[in-house]
């Protein structure tokens, strides 16, 4: 499938700003199951600094805001055709140890309410189909409310809750995960929805490695395995790690973000 985004995001400044430097990942993984045709990124109000890729294989645009600007836009365009591979993206090289991806963060850390359901699904055997039973579970017990977490609402407090968004369902899926010994990752990315035009943020899941198959992705907020409607753009730990977009700004004065983003086949 040939999958084409346009990508914009607008931040605007009550006052001038002073100094403010933004990480963007926004450029799509290469793999066998997702080939980038073309993709642009670019911006106003700004200034490149630097091009790289991190330890995940990410990669990354730093980029200066201009002294003084009221408006920052970064624009991304792009096709990408991708496969249906039912989820599985497989072995990989990479420089990331698979230790880092047994590791807790304070967004993933398990408490009382995610060990009591990691307790129910321990096995000597690993198997894919405890993972879908899982991700079911989980979309049944968190669903999917806009509006009812935040940036740094926890894997722990999103389930107690009882709500979250797709980063929350991605954060609980991975502590359940590792604390079954499991590497888990955080992966953020595009999503072609079926009959929506326009959307007003990227999507997030996450991949479990499974022994035998490699790399799996589930999302939880739409109850199945990635297929050919998604594009992968960053992976890590947890979204910290994956956020399309982060950085510093010094200055007084709030902030406002809009961001329009259209997927079409």
């Amino acid at each position: 499938m040939q999958l084409s985004i346009q990508h914009k995001t607008t931040y605007s400044f009550e006052e001038p700003v002073q100094f403010a430097l933004q990480r963007l990942q926004l450029a799509p993984m290469k793999s066998v199951h997702q080939i980038v045709e073309n993709w642009d990124i670019s911006f106003t109000g700004a200034q490149k600094q630097l091009g790289y890729v991190n330890g995940f294989g990410n990669h990354n645009t730093l980029i200066l805001v201009d002294k003084d600007v009221f408006e920052l836009v970064i624009k991304v365009t792009g096709l990408v055709n991708t496969a249906d591979n039912q989820g599985i993206i497989g072995f990989e090289q990479s420089y990331t140890p698979m230790w880092l991806y047994l590791q807790e963060t304070s967004a993933t850390q398990t408490g009382k309410s995610l060990k009591a359901i990691a307790n129910r699904y321990k096995s000597d055997e690993a198997s894919i189909s405890q993972f879908h039973d899982l991700m079911a579970e989980l979309a049944d017990r968190v669903p999917y409310v806009i509006g009812s977490t935040n940036v740094d609402t926890t894997a722990e407090q999103a389930l107690v809750s009882g709500a979250g968004v797709c980063q929350d369902h991605s954060h609980i899926m991975i502590s359940i995960a590792r604390d079954l010994g499991y590497p888990a990752r955080y992966v953020s990315g595009y999503l072609l929805m079926d009959g929506v035009a326009e959307q007003s943020a990227t999507h997030a899941w996450c991949e479990i490695f499974i022994k035998n198959l490699g790399w799996v992705g589930f999302d939880v907020s739409n109850r199945i395995c990635p297929d050919e409607r998604y594009v992968r753009i960053a992976v890590g730990r947890d979204y910290f790690d994956a956020a399309p977009i982060t950085g510093i700004r010094h200055g007084s004065g709030n902030e406002t973000l809009d961001v329009h983003l259209q997927i079409q086949q």
